[in-house]
């Protein structure tokens, strides 16, 4: 039997084709993530016809990785570069970010998960980082998924700052967009030392929503506990608007 303690937490998920049969699914480690820290993983499948459904009985979202935001959706013309999206995924997941704004629904947003969050805010993105920003750092380096790559500097008056206990860590790094300008109501938190925001959360108290744009789930069996600190709080702020919801 399942632990009704545990809250819940949803994980929009990718729609693919496998032999010619349409598939929705998400990578394993984003659930073992959640579970580990305390939470019960959901998948939701990318339907838009039932984002309000599916937010009405979560206590948490968690938007993942995954292909490119289309460009159509923060009125940009495509980046030879940028790779195919998925319309049924795009709108889901930004209708997901809309909902769960509305009633402050708890949200982590990882890689993909953080450029969705500000495009649905109405912010633009970086298409392709090696051709529009000669200055940059590499970004999507070879070799091991959990391998930490480079450095992130965290500002110091900020939620993430408060759950990772640090100023400074180095983080894995798998992508090859980045937030441009920032969506209303969000505040870029973390950054790459070419400058490149890293993590963004929202500037209202009220709502729980932190986007980084390492891949947290494919480190907390590292040394350094950062990475479990991010989804720990997560699923402590969504025990929390759990309990909130209870008593009204």
């Amino acid at each position: 039997m399942s632990d009704p303690s545990r809250p819940i937490v949803i994980i929009a998920g990718s729609s693919e084709t496998v032999r010619d049969v349409p598939n929705v699914g998400v990578a394993a480690v984003y659930m073992r993530a959640v579970e580990r820290a305390g939470g019960l993983p959901l998948l939701a499948p990318p339907f838009p016809e039932l984002v309000a459904a599916l937010v009405a009985r979560a206590d948490g979202l968690v938007l993942a990785g995954g292909v490119d935001v289309d460009p159509s959706r923060y009125g940009a013309v495509r980046h030879e570069k940028t790779e195919p999206s998925s319309p049924e995924r795009d709108a889901t997941e930004l209708a997901l970010v809309q909902a769960a704004r509305g009633v402050r629904l708890p949200l982590l947003a990882i890689c993909r998960g953080l450029q969705v969050l500000n495009v649905a805010l109405g912010g633009t993105l970086i298409q392709d980082i090696p051709s529009e920003r000669a200055d940059a750092i590499d970004h999507k380096p070879d070799g091991p998924l959990d391998i930490r790559s480079h450095s992130v500097r965290v500002a110091s008056d900020s939620r993430l700052q408060r759950l990772l206990g640090t100023e400074q860590l180095t983080v894995n790094s798998l992508h090859h967009q980045a937030i441009d300008r920032l969506g209303r109501g969000l505040r870029a938190v973390a950054h790459s030392e070419d400058g490149m925001v890293e993590a963004a959360e929202t500037t209202d108290p009220r709502w729980w929503a932190v986007g980084v744009q390492w891949h947290p789930e494919e480190l907390t069996a590292t040394p350094e506990a950062w990475d479990r600190q991010l989804f720990d709080a997560f699923i402590q702020a969504a025990l929390g608007r759990r309990e909130q919801v209870a008593v009204g």
